[in-house]
């Protein structure tokens, strides 16, 4: 992936998590692409509350699927969610907590800023350091 991706801030895409390994293209970051239908921009830090609500919405990100590289998450994961998901989480009151350094740009398309800032965690007292 090219070094250009950025996160909502407009810095450099800062990696999500690699235990277990995220992103759409399994390399520990948020970035998308023409083959990322569904977007998976948000780097989000799961609960059992996030992770209940996807799964009683068809989103099952609990069980282990070795055939799409996914191991089955559980609260405290990293993982690059897809932002129409996250989005419609945090409408039914169950977003999960965001790592915005780590969030791609693209995911601004589908969620406003304001509405990712107060899930906002391990994000510096002065953001434009992570420029």
């Amino acid at each position: 992936m090219a070094e250009e991706e950025r996160n909502v801030y407009g810095g450099r895409l800062q990696e999500c998590g690699t235990d277990p390994v995220t992103g759409f293209y399994r390399d520990g970051c948020c970035y998308t692409g023409p083959e990322d239908l569904g977007s998976h921009t948000i780097c989000a830090v799961m609960t059992d509350e996030f992770l209940a609500h996807q799964q009683s919405v068809g989103n099952d990100l609990i069980t282990p699927r070795p055939q799409w590289q996914f191991p089955g998450l559980v609260a405290g994961d990293r993982w690059c969610v897809v932002a129409a998901r996250w989005l419609q989480a945090h409408q039914d009151g169950h977003a999960a907590p965001v790592v915005l350094a780590s969030t791609h740009e693209r995911a601004l398309e589908i969620v406003p800023m304001d509405v990712l800032r107060p899930y906002a965690v391990d994000v510096p007292d002065d953001p434009g350091s992570l420029l």
